[in-house]
């Protein structure tokens, strides 16, 4: 193991101060060990097994690790250095691990962003992060990703290079790339080795800088918690550059546990279900609504999901009736899942009595995850009540990235996450979620910044103002509501729903309703008060029963 004397070395990334870093590697959590080097032991010692399934496509871990080896060379010789920012927005297919593996085996930083992504968030992603290559599909989903590069390529003067699995046009192919693998220093276990998305509660989404060290650690760990040994398979049904599916445990944890994973286009039963009978897959993730989607799919198709051993389901509350009928609709255990890219993790065990396991969010990962429920006064609250979550620990930042205003709300002064989750802890420690505090529509898993919809509202000429909040739904959880004060004669709904897909929105930003209204109810502050508006749409919801 290496021993570093500093823990994080990009400018802009705030880090754990020394004492901590000393007790995680102590307690070995951090283990000095990078993503790269993962790799290469499993394809050591797994090396005939099935890594990856990707449609027809079929990678063993030493098929795997020697393809990462040689795109590494080919992004190297495009000039691609260490610490250098590339924007990587694939769908779940194998070229994504690929990508990802060489990057880090180059000491480059991947930016996940998602396939949902249009060209508001992509080329803030470019500029912000001074990126020097983007990578995409061709197509996916009946989308150009192409003609999306064109337009981004004009907000972010640092990017160089645009890469495309698949037809590249007038782009550098990804499989021109794969060249002789040659020597590469590579990063230290203590580098920053990607950024993530934060949901945010704030405009465009804050970039989570994650180590290697940091983040194995949750992988391992959470590989062991669900269990996942070498003839596990576990189906990426999620976009794979969520969190979520990504390493709790995600297909990180699989490969970690030199299990296979399997690719799924999408999260559809139409699409899954054939490929959880045919690879006999064992574990999979869901957010709440396509879990109630299977459950109902389930009761009148005959494909067999006898492998299927077990359902996460987090990104959002599950409720209590809908988590009791995973076991009986589906035939295996239920894991809820509780988390956040910016660390903290919490599942439910699979040895929980049912009852904890339908009726929590799961308790966190390490012994060392520090969790306060505090009032709105950062007073902790007494065990069983509702409070505002707070946490710090070995796999959770300390700051966004070059943010450092908004680190200085998002975080107490003495390293304290503040996570926006009202929660209440049970006495043996397991959260339930009760909502949230910030500023944020869960739509499905989705998380989207109020602000973020105002702002681009506000452009257009017919809205004097806009206030965003979120609409209960019983399938997503969660949908957006745009209250408008319009300027003169409202505009249509949908115009402003068009005028925001032209402004490059992703397409789960978009309100699903449009309110005019002709004043913001106030707080006693003089602050848009939108506590009112959701209750006048709750009444309205009620009145029109």
């Amino acid at each position: 193991m290496r021993a570093p004397t500093r823990t994080a070395i990009l400018p802009g990334c705030p880090t754990w101060p020394e004492s901590f870093a000393t007790r995680y590697r102590a307690a070995g959590y951090w283990k000095g060990e990078t993503f790269g080097e993962l790799l290469r032991a499993r394809a050591r010692s797994h090396g005939e097994r099935t890594a990856v399934v990707s449609g027809s496509q079929r990678l063993s871990y030493s098929e795997l690790d020697a393809r990462v080896d040689q795109l590494a060379a080919g992004l190297h010789t495009l000039g691609i250095r260490a610490r250098d920012r590339v924007v990587v927005q694939l769908p779940n297919v194998a070229a994504f691990l690929e990508v990802c593996f060489a990057l880090f085996r180059l000491g480059a930083l991947p930016v996940f962003a998602l396939p949902a992504h249009r060209g508001a968030e992509i080329g803030y992603f470019c500029a912000f992060t001074e990126a020097v290559a983007y990578v995409i599909p061709d197509l996916h989903a009946g989308f150009d990703y192409r003609v999306l590069a064109e337009q981004v390529r004009a907000k972010a003067p640092t990017l160089r290079h645009v890469i495309v699995a698949g037809d590249a046009g007038a782009f550098i192919g990804l499989s021109t790339l794969y060249a002789p693998a040659i020597e590469l220093e590579g990063p230290r276990a203590h580098d920053v080795a990607f950024f993530q998305l934060s949901g945010g509660s704030t405009g465009v989404p804050k970039l989570i800088p994650r180590t290697h060290d940091d983040y194995l650690y949750s992988v391992r760990a959470s590989a062991d918690i669900c269990g996942l040994e070498a003839s596990s398979v576990y189906l990426c049904a999620l976009p794979v550059a969520h969190n979520f599916p990504l390493s709790s445990p995600g297909v990180l944890g699989a490969l970690h546990a030199g299990a296979t994973v399997v690719m799924s286009p999408n999260p559809s039963p139409d699409t899954a279900f054939p490929l959880i009978e045919r690879e006999r897959v064992t574990l999979t993730a869901l957010v709440p609504p396509l879990a109630m989607v299977w459950m109902e799919s389930a009761k009148a198709r005959r494909h067999d999901l006898s492998s299927l051993r077990v359902l996460q389901v987090g990104g959002a509350r599950l409720s209590d009736e809908a988590a009791r009928r995973v076991r009986p609709m589906l035939g295996c255990t239920l894991q809820q899942v509780f988390g956040m890219a910016e660390g903290l993790v919490n599942y439910t065990r699979l040895d929980d009595p049912e009852d904890r396991i339908v009726t929590t969010q799961g308790r966190p990962i390490s012994p060392d995850d520090e969790v306060r429920v505090v009032d709105d006064d950062d007073r902790d609250v007494a065990p069983g009540e509702t409070g505002h979550l707070l946490t710090r620990g070995p796999y959770t930042i300390r700051g966004y990235y070059q943010a450092e205003e908004h680190n200085a709300r998002a975080f107490t002064s003495d390293g304290f996450y503040r996570t926006g989750d009202l929660v209440r802890r049970t006495a043996d420690g397991h959260l339930v979620v009760e909502g949230r505090a910030k500023d944020q529509i869960n739509r499905g898993g989705d998380k989207i910044a109020a602000e973020e919809i105002e702002n681009h509202l506000l452009a257009h000429p017919a809205v004097h103002d806009a206030a965003v909040v979120a609409l209960p739904d019983p399938y997503l959880g969660e949908r957006t509501c745009a209250f408008v004060i319009p300027r003169g004669t409202p505009p249509h709904p949908m115009s402003l729903t068009a005028f925001l897909r032209e402004r490059g929105l992703a397409a789960f930003k978009l309100p699903d309703r449009v309110e005019f209204i002709d004043a913001f109810p106030q707080t006693g502050v003089g602050k848009v008060s939108k506590k009112a508006l959701r209750e006048a749409l709750a009444r309205a919801s009620v009145l029109s029963r």
